[in-house]
């Protein structure tokens, strides 16, 4: 019990690490924003313009002010935490997907008259693996995360439509469906938490079955059973005395 609390702890730990990281990042690269004066919007995502391709590495560190950062940053942390403690396995893989996969789609689809900056593609993209995980997967562990996240996180998919024009909806629909795609991939990848126990009576019809008489013992007549004993020299049929 203790080495599997001791596991827990160190994945906690490494899963915290991680988080701290991406939002810290995010959080650095925004001070020196703010610190000297620099302007790194046009580092960001332009759609079918080759010098807005850089903003496929680079827009989801960048945020337009501290509404904008702070909007982003709880959202960040908690889900990457998720995403390293629970999906080991397939954390680093993902997280890259999830970046570079909604990055390119905004590149390829969205408007092309604005550039797009912010980690809210992530973060959809991060929402969308987690809830899609638990439907793919269906283990119970996966399908609490699920709603864990629809209860904290269900009214953002509101932010795919639309609504607002100074806002990049279309980095929000392309990072959830990223997501889902994800999730799909490495459905079958499945931590060793997720694996089903194999119950003692589930092993039973695996093993081979012992019985005490024969299973033709009552398909042979007396006399049959009496010759089988004679032969062998001794028998629960015979009727020897001794």
């Amino acid at each position: 019990m203790s080495t599997a609390l001791d596991q827990a702890s160190r994945n906690f730990k490494s899963a915290l690490k991680v988080a701290l990281w991406a939002v810290g990042v995010i959080w650095g690269i925004h001070l020196l924003q703010v610190l000297t004066g620099a302007d790194f919007g046009t580092m960001g995502i332009y759609p079918r313009r080759q010098f807005g391709f850089k903003g496929v590495f680079f827009a989801p560190l960048l945020h337009s002010g501290w509404k904008h950062l702070l909007a982003n940053t709880p959202p960040l942390f908690v889900l990457t935490g998720l995403l390293f403690f629970f999906y080991r396995r397939v954390a680093v893989a993902s997280f890259l997907a999830i970046y570079l996969l909604t990055g390119l789609a905004v590149w390829s689809f969205a408007r092309p008259d604005a550039f797009h900056i912010g980690a809210s593609g992530v973060v959809y993209g991060l929402v969308a693996f987690v809830f899609w995980t638990g439907i793919f997967r269906r283990n119970i562990r996966s399908i609490v995360l699920s709603l864990i996240v629809v209860v904290y996180y269900g009214g953002m998919f509101a932010g795919i439509l639309p609504t607002e024009e100074r806002v990049s909806w279309e980095s929000h629909l392309f990072g959830a469906l990223v997501g889902i795609f994800v999730a799909f991939w490495f459905k079958n990848r499945i931590e060793p938490e997720e694996k089903k126990p194999t119950w003692s009576w589930e092993q039973e019809g695996e093993a081979e079955k012992r019985y005490f008489l024969e299973r033709d013992a009552f398909d042979k007549t007396k006399a049959e059973r009496e010759q089988e004993g004679g032969d062998r020299g001794d028998s629960w049929f015979s009727t020897r005395s001794w």
